[in-house]
């Protein structure tokens, strides 16, 4: 796989990484719970920005810890077993987004172990500060480590073939594009708009979000096959 595809293929995986929406509903219910609690804008900002920021690390650590993993077995040319079972994982966590992903029921209520739901909700009704916000980004994270795991893989196991300095390229990638709904939430609770209305355009637009999370694991399972093992076959 040459640079420009290997590039295209993490920038693939971190835009479905954008579409889970587990991060975004931490998100929206912190902003919520803040201002519900009168507390000054500025202080609202502070803690929504901390959450931003602690999602971001931890995506960039889970990956640079996948990359190192497989580094570590592998070197930087894993074989065609482990990028098959990689591809067959894509295609089941996209088959279980279409089918899975949000609750059969009115809103926008995910499919996650309720402990975590209600860990998470408890979370965000007890933040005070920046330093709790950003603890909650990185929960938020974990908390959907099932869906978020199989683009990490792949990212993964496609940064080690790249040289040292195209890998930290790829890390930032990666990790800006992956939170681009997030950023998008946050600049417009910042801004002043309802959330209400966020979380209105959310349920009008959740069967476009979940459609397209499942089938951009399934194309990019497809272009990884074709690239890394029926290529690697024919070479």
């Amino acid at each position: 796989m040459d640079t420009i595809s290997s590039l295209a293929v993490i920038a693939l995986a971190a835009l479905v990484h954008a579409s889970f929406q587990l991060s975004v509903s931490v998100l929206t219910l912190l902003s919520g719970h803040a201002l519900g609690a009168q507390k000054a804008r500025m202080r609202v900002w502070r803690m929504t920005t901390s959450f931003v920021i602690g999602a971001g690390v931890i995506t960039l650590l889970l990956l640079s810890f996948i990359a190192l993993l497989f580094n570590s077995l592998y070197g930087s040319s894993a074989p065609s077993s482990v990028w098959a079972i990689a591809c067959g994982l894509l295609v089941g966590v996209g088959i279980a987004i279409w089918l899975f992903y949000y609750r059969h029921q009115s809103g926008t209520s995910l499919w996650i172990p309720r402990s975590m739901a209600h860990y998470l909700s408890d979370r965000t009704k007890a933040t005070k500060d920046s330093a709790e916000s950003f603890g909650l980004g990185l929960s938020s994270v974990f908390g959907e480590i099932l869906f978020v795991g199989a683009p990490l893989i792949v990212s993964g196991l496609v940064l080690v073939q790249l040289s040292p300095g195209l890998q930290i390229v790829g890390l930032l990638l990666y990790t800006l594009i992956s939170m681009l709904g997030l950023i998008t939430v946050w600049v417009l609770v910042g801004s002043g708009h309802s959330l209400s209305t966020i979380q209105k355009w959310r349920e009008t637009n959740k069967s476009f979000l979940q459609f397209a999370g499942g089938g951009g694991l399934i194309i990019l399972s497809f272009f990884v096959y074709v690239s890394q093992i029926l290529g690697g076959l024919g070479s």
